[in-house]
């Protein structure tokens, strides 16, 4: 039954194409819906940026939520602080570098590398421009969010043996320059762009390179102690409280409606509106399509449901359907996020097989779910190609694994990474915070 599985959602992944494919039966034209003033259009198109900035910005918590549940209790203290340290340094440098990094008035280096490196600057007091189509400040807001989220993938997976300050330092570089650069390509009007390259809201750009920079630090890190046998069996080690981890996998999931729906980038007119409602639609299908397809999955795999795998399915559901929510019809969202579900429980023995040890799982989930979901954008939006994202994939993935190799092997080789074995047997709680999440409850023990 196991070795019948990846052919089961190669198969169904061929079965979705054709669905995805097929198009509506022709309407007739609708009336135009009638027109509303700029300043209307700008004060709406904002409001949508702040809400859908900060619905992002409670991703954070449940980042924070979820990997405190997947980590062992003797880690916990460690993972809520590098969540919320990580969130403050990609507000600072995003604002300090990255934004106008992203977005540069020009480019050199062959359009690869915006020449802008300066802060980010907002509207005067009272002074906004209606021609900009929304405040200067929001866009800046809902964008920073964007960037904290690409470092909270790298949180989870470097768990439990990363010392602090290098994951730090590390988290600078990413959300300072390695991230504003890659989405540049594509969102700052880059060579991506004009090749034709889709990605609505970041299933590569955000999710996949998050991934590929955890996936880069899992291997110069290597694996926690007693994770891999020599015997080749793997040891399971369970997170502390599978509650905080459903309840930060909700979090992550209302989130996710700000995340996709306010890429729309505009709310000021009818059919704006419209669209933001599909997307929200989408959205919600794909990540309950991902969370029924890990149920079958991991029932067919191991006997038994597992719950982390079906909230790592959700997610998978909903970071496979980021890069194209709006143009699928709601069965080709159940089918992407279904396949990014089942994609999600399978890689995650690959992953053991290959002794990289990823903690929370989010190489699964936002590294192969993100190709996923944005290799099969041509199936549902007409205007790229399946070359065009392969290209993109492959030059963002390149470029992000290759300059976080470098920087985590160069930390390894100055400061060191990882801490000791005597610290990581006690818990980083203690050797790295000198403080415990659940002291009474270790004491009991």
């Amino acid at each position: 039954m196991k070795k019948m599985i990846p052919g089961l959602v190669a198969a169904l992944a061929l079965i979705a194409l054709p669905a995805l494919a097929q198009e509506a039966a022709p309407t007739p034209e609708p009336d135009a819906p009638p027109a509303v003033s700029a300043e209307v259009a700008y004060i709406f198109n904002t409001l949508l940026f702040l809400i859908g900035g900060f619905l992002v910005m409670w991703m954070a918590a449940g980042f924070a939520m979820l990997e405190a549940g997947l980590v062992r209790s003797k880690n916990v203290t460690t993972q809520l602080f590098k969540n919320i340290s990580l969130f403050a340094i990609a507000g600072i440098m995003y604002w300090l570098i990255g934004y106008n990094l992203m977005y540069p008035a020009d480019w050199t280096v062959s359009g690869v590398i915006g020449e802008i490196f300066s802060p980010k600057a907002l509207d005067p007091v009272g002074a906004g421009v209606v021609d900009d189509g929304y405040s200067a400040g929001s866009d800046f807001f809902f964008q920073l969010m964007f960037c904290a989220t690409t470092a909270s993938i790298v949180s989870g997976t470097l768990a439990e043996r990363v010392k602090l300050w290098p994951f730090m330092i590390f988290t600078v570089i990413l959300t300072g320059v390695i991230y504003p650069i890659e989405a540049s390509w594509q969102w700052g009007g880059g060579f991506l762009s004009e090749m034709g390259f889709a990605d609505f809201a970041g299933s590569t750009l955000v999710h996949a390179t998050g991934g590929f920079a955890a996936l880069a630090g899992a291997i110069v890190l290597g694996a926690r102690y007693g994770k891999y046998r020599r015997d080749g069996r793997m040891q399971p080690m369970p997170g502390s409280n599978l509650a905080l981890a459903t309840l930060g996998t909700f979090i992550l999931w209302l989130g996710w409606f700000g995340f996709n729906g306010a890429s729309q980038l505009a709310i000021g007119s009818v059919n704006d509106a419209a669209d933001v409602s599909r997307i929200f639609v989408n959205t919600n299908m794909a990540a309950s399509a991902g969370a029924i397809a890990a149920i079958i999955t991991t029932q067919l795999l191991y006997g038994k449901i597992d719950l982390t795998m079906v909230l790592n399915g959700a997610l998978a559901g909903l970071v496979s359907i980021t890069a194209e929510p709006l143009a699928p019809t709601v069965f080709a969202a159940l089918l992407i996020g279904g396949v990014g579900g089942a994609i999600a429980v399978i890689v995650v023995p690959l992953l053991d097989r290959l002794k990289i040890d990823d903690v929370v799982g989010a190489i699964p989930v936002h590294l192969v779910a993100g190709i996923w979901g944005t290799m099969i954008v041509p199936a549902t939006n007409p205007d790229t190609s399946f070359v065009t994202q392969a290209i993109g994939v492959l030059a963002i993935g390149a470029f992000t694994f290759i300059v976080s190799f470098v920087i985590w092997t160069v930390l390894k080789a100055t400061m060191g990474i990882r801490v000791d074995r005597e610290a990581e047997i006690t818990g980083l709680d203690i050797s790295e915070m000198g403080m415990e999440a659940y002291p009474d409850f270790v004491q009991a023990k």
